[in-house]
C-alpha cells in the first residue's frame, strides 16, 4: 500500500504538472510557459483536448449540483482537485446549502498555497496535501477528520484523475478505488471518470508524451473496460458510464465531446444501502 512519502513543496515552474496544464486549458492564469509549451504540443495529436477539459469541468459541476440537490449529500472529498477555478465544488454545493463540508486533496504545491488563498475564510472548506493513493493519510488527516463524518454518506471524487497514476496491485487505480469503498457508509457516492481511447496509437502517444514531459507523474490513458471494472458493485447512476458530457446535460445544446480519438469516460456510483 502507498505510505505518505514527504511531498515537495517547491513549486518547479520549469516541469509541466497536470493540474497547471489543466488551469491553462480551462483559461486560467496559474500556469507557466512549461505547461503552456506541453498543451500546445499534446494539441498537435489530440486537438479536442480543450474542449474535452471544459466538457469534464462542466460534468464536475453537474454531478454535485445533483448530488447535493436531489440525493442530500452534504460532504465532498476531492481526490486530485487541481487548481482552483471558477464554480469549483464547493461553491456549487453550498450555493444549495452552505453547510456542505468540502475537503480537496491534491499533492501539487501550487494548488495548496492558492487553495489556502481563496479559502483562509472557509471553515467548512479546506485544502491538503497529500498523494491520492495515501487513503489512510487522507482519511486521517485533522483536517478530514474535522470536516467529514465517514458514518454518514459521503461522496468521494476522482475526476479525471486515474490516469496519472500507474497500474499497480496496491496503489493503481482499481486497488486505491477500492480502498477508499471499503471506509464508505453505505449511501455514498464514488464519482470516477479518466481519459481513455480505444485507439492504441493515441493510447501509446499521450503516455509516453504525458509521461516524459511530467517527469513520471503520470500513468496511462486506459480503455473504458478499465473504468468499468472500478464500479463493479456499485448501484451506477442514469444514464451509466459515458463519455462525460452526456451525463445528465442541461440542455439538449449543451456542448458535446466533437471528435473521438480520447473521451472523459465514467460515471456516478453508489454504495447499497
Amino acid at each position: 500500500m502507498h505510505t505518505g512519502k514527504q511531498l515537495s513543496t517547491e513549486i518547479d515552474a520549469t516541469v509541466p504538472t497536470a493540474a497547471r496544464m489543466y488551469d491553462y486549458y480551462l483559461g486560467g492564469k496559474d500556469n507557466y510557459s512549461a505547461d503552456r509549451a506541453a498543451v500546445e504540443e499534446l494539441d498537435k495529436v489530440v486537438p479536442s483536448t480543450r474542449r474535452l477539459a471544459l466538457n469534464n469541468r462542466r460534468f464536475l459541476q453537474r454531478v454535485v449540483r445533483t448530488l447535493t440537490q436531489e440525493y442530500g449529500i452534504r460532504q465532498y472529498l476531492d481526490h486530485g482537485s487541481g487548481l482552483p477555478t471558477q464554480d469549483n465544488v464547493h461553491q456549487v454545493a453550498q450555493r444549495i446549502d452552505p453547510t456542505t463540508h468540502v475537503v480537496y486533496v491534491d499533492n501539487d504545491p501550487m494548488v495548496l498555497v492558492h487553495g489556502r488563498a481563496l479559502l483562509e475564510q472557509d471553515e467548512r472548506t479546506v485544502v491538503i496535501q497529500a498523494d491520492m493513493r495515501d487513503t489512510d493519510g487522507i482519511f486521517g488527516h485533522a483536517e478530514t477528520q474535522r470536516l467529514i463524518n465517514f458514518d454518514e454518506p459521503v461522496c468521494v471524487l476522482f475526476n479525471s484523475v486515474f490516469h496519472c497514476i500507474p497500474d499497480s496491485d496496491t496503489d493503481g487505480p482499481l486497488a486505491v478505488a477500492n480502498r477508499v469503498r471499503e471506509r464508505l457508509a453505505p449511501g455514498s457516492f464514488m464519482v470516477m471518470c479518466q481519459l481513455v481511447s480505444e485507439d492504441e496509437k493515441v493510447r501509446k502517444f499521450v503516455t509516453d508524451f504525458m509521461d516524459q514531459a511530467t517527469q513520471g507523474h503520470w500513468g496511462r490513458v486506459r480503455q473504458q473496460k478499465d473504468v468499468e471494472a472500478l464500479f463493479e458493485g456499485l448501484e451506477i447512476l442514469e444514464p451509466g458510464l459515458v463519455e462525460v458530457s452526456t451525463w445528465r446535460p442541461d440542455t439538449e445544446v449543451a456542448p458535446r465531446q466533437l471528435t473521438q480519438e480520447w473521451i472523459e469516460f465514467g460515471g456516478v456510483g453508489r454504495l447499497p444501502s
